[in-house]
C-alpha cells in the first residue's frame, strides 16, 4: 500500500466497513495489491537487515560519545530510507552520526527523537496487571494521565504502584474516569455532616464502587453507610 513514507506492507485487521467522512483522515491512499509470497520475503530480509543496523548505529553512537538511546530501527517496505529512533535527555546533535550512517547504508537516514511513552510502546512488556500493555496492542494515541485521576479512584499514590513501564502515570487510569467522577457527584464530600440510620456525623471517606460511605459518629466512631441511607443535613426540609 501507498503511504506517506512510501511503498509499506501491511496486514488487514479491519474488515470493510461504511466510515463517516468527517473520520477519513487526508489524502486517502491507495492499497496497491495484494502482498506476494515475495513480498513476505522482502520484508523478512528488511527485518534482518534491521538488526544488523541497531548493531551499527549502536558503534556508530559509541564512536561520537552521544548522549542518546537507541531504541529501534525501520526500514521502509522499498528500504528508500531508514528510521532510527532514539531517546535522550535533551537535543542531540547527530548531524556526523548521520552522514556516517549514510555512508554505510548508502540510502536515506532518518533519526527520530521519541519520549519514553513511545519506548514502551516499540517495546512491548506486560503491565501490572499481567497483561501486555494497552500501548504496544490496542492504543493508537496517548491521552492525558493526572495524578488526580488516581486520587479520584482512592489509588494509592505510591508512583511504583500507578506507574508504567515507561515511568509515567498508568493508561488505565483514564478508562474509568468518567465513571468515577459521575457518580462522585452523588456523593456528599469529604468532611460534609450527613443523617444516618445511627445518627448524625461527618463523612470522612467513600467507597465508589460499592456506594457506601464511611462517616464518622461520636457516639459510634467510623461506620459505614449505603449511600441510599445517607442525607445531607444541609439538604434537610
Amino acid at each position: 500500500m501507498e503511504t506517506t513514507r512510501g511503498l509499506e506492507y501491511g496486514e488487514v485487521v479491519i474488515p470493510p466497513r461504511q466510515v463517516d467522512e468527517g473520520q477519513v483522515v487526508q489524502p486517502l491512499r491507495p492499497v496497491i495489491r495484494r502482498a506476494t509470497a515475495a513480498d513476505t520475503e522482502q520484508v523478512n530480509i528488511n527485518r534482518q537487515k534491521e538488526k544488523e543496523a541497531f548493531a551499527i548505529c549502536q558503534q556508530k553512537i559509541a564512536e561520537h560519545g552521544l548522549p542518546m538511546k537507541l531504541i529501534d530501527v525501520e526500514f521502509t517496505f522499498d528500504v528508500s530510507k531508514i528510521i532510527f529512533y532514539f531517546t535522550a535527555e535533551g537535543r542531540v546533535d547527530f548531524r556526523e552520526l548521520v552522514k556516517d550512517l549514510a555512508a554505510v547504508f548508502r540510502t536515506r537516514i532518518e533519526l527520530r527523537q521519541i519520549g519514553v511513552r513511545d519506548e514502551a510502546k516499540m517495546l512491548g512488556g506486560l503491565g501490572c496487571c499481567g497483561r501486555p500493555v494497552c500501548c504496544a496492542t490496542f492504543l493508537g494515541e496517548f491521552d492525558p494521565v493526572s495524578i488526580r485521576m488516581a486520587k479520584e479512584q482512592n489509588l494509592s499514590l505510591n508512583p511504583t504502584k500507578i506507574s508504567g513501564l515507561c515511568g509515567r502515570l498508568m493508561c488505565c487510569l483514564r478508562y474509568e474516569n468518567d465513571v468515577y467522577e459521575e457518580a462522585r457527584r452523588h456523593f456528599p464530600p469529604c468532611g460534609a455532616m450527613v443523617q444516618t440510620p445511627a445518627g448524625a456525623g461527618r463523612v470522612t471517606g467513600h467507597n465508589i464502587l460499592k456506594e457506601t460511605v464511611m462517616v464518622e459518629i461520636p457516639e459510634h466512631g467510623t461506620m459505614e453507610f449505603p449511600l441510599k441511607n445517607i442525607r445531607r443535613e444541609d439538604h434537610e426540609q
